[in-house]
């Protein structure tokens, strides 16, 4: 039997590199797409150190069609995984137009070209920012979407065209309908056990774990929390952190679900990637003190307008019908993280 050959779109960035690892050592075959805006091509060649095995590389922008055209008619692919995209809520506030049309419409052009190549499984790289305020901190799929920032409603808006390409197909009777999973993550962390691949942002993290561990490691003064008084058990932010590794399994999981009977005569379904439990600033900052043996300074500043006091997600839909779970606790992810900032104090240098 021949193997399935994924294309993954942005998979030399942070979780599609480690997509890759975990897609080349399930058996598929690889195929990335990846215009290294915010990502390093190095990526891809610690890859292939961790795993023994070639991924097919293209830069190119998923924005060009012709470029895009050429990688499905060069390959026979299965499935496209989909994680190409701009992800920082601030920048995306500063720049929606840019964050629009690099989300949204990049997402477009990949689905023309899927449709061309008649290539209609697809699991897509969401996020729980589209949700909106809630009662309850912890988020089922049925809660109401309402995202805050461009960012989010980018992610919101490509939820919005697949769940119609998907209604398209049943009013139509496609005999090739599109069969699409839309895995909404909360907070990944981490890094592959190596220290060979991990989380390596341009310039000043805007996460929080990249930046204890470029405190801890002293290319930044100190952690700013913000806001110390949340309703929450110690008064800083709560949220669901999950291993980048746990989460990447998900991935391929959800590619097993889109094959069998549930999605036969195919359909678009969102699933949580999550832990299913909240951890605060204050928590993150004292394992990784604890963990590590360094010291993270920080200091308290004023709240942030929009963040909330605490979400996590309900991940019971992914289990039971992914037959997926977060297997990794927070010591591994802040030990996973250390090991990747110290083996790598400059990121990737290439």
């Amino acid at each position: 039997m021949n193997k399935q050959t994924i294309l993954v779109t942005g998979g030399a960035g942070y979780i599609g590199s480690h997509a890759c690892v975990e897609l080349l050592q399930a058996g598929f075959e690889v195929v990335v797409v990846d215009n290294l805006a915010n990502s390093k091509l190095e990526s891809l060649d610690r890859v292939r150190q961790i795993t023994g095995q070639n991924v097919r590389f293209y830069q190119a922008d998923i924005r060009d069609k012709s470029a895009l055209t050429a990688v499905f008619n060069q390959h026979d692919i299965h499935t496209v995984i989909h994680f190409a995209g701009l992800k920082a809520v601030g920048e995306s506030c500063q720049q929606p137009l840019h964050y629009y049309h690099n989300n949204v419409y990049g997402t477009l052009v990949l689905l023309e070209v899927m449709a061309e190549a008649n290539i209609k499984q697809l699991v897509f790289s969401s996020s729980a920012t589209v949700y909106g305020e809630s009662d309850s901190p912890q988020y089922s799929e049925h809660f109401p979407l309402g995202p805050i920032n461009p960012y989010g409603r980018s992610k919101a808006m490509i939820e919005d065209i697949l769940r119609d390409l998907a209604a398209a197909d049943s009013i139509n009777q496609s005999s090739s309908p599109w069969k699409m999973a839309l895995l909404r993550y909360f907070n990944p962390i981490g890094a592959h056990e190596s220290g060979l691949i991990g989380e390596d942002p341009n310039g000043i993290p805007n996460n929080l774990m990249p930046y204890v561990s470029q405190v801890a490691i002293g290319k930044l003064p100190r952690v700013s929390i913000f806001g110390d008084d949340y309703p929450t058990r110690d008064g800083t932010g709560v949220r669901d952190y999950i291993h980048v590794v746990d989460l990447v399994k998900g991935h391929i999981k959800a590619i097993d679900t889109l094959q069998g009977d549930a999605f036969r005569q195919g359909g678009c379904k969102a699933y949580n990637l999550g832990v299913g439990r909240g951890c605060s600033v204050l928590e993150i900052i004292n394992t990784f003190e604890k963990v590590t043996g360094r010291k993270v300074p920080y200091n308290i500043s004023p709240r942030r307008a929009g963040d909330l006091a605490e979400c996590y997600a309900n991940p019971e839909l992914a289990l039971k019908e992914l037959q997926w779970q977060a297997e990794k606790n927070l010591e591994a992810m802040v030990a996973d993280a250390w090991r990747w900032q110290s083996m790598n104090p400059d990121g990737y240098v290439r």
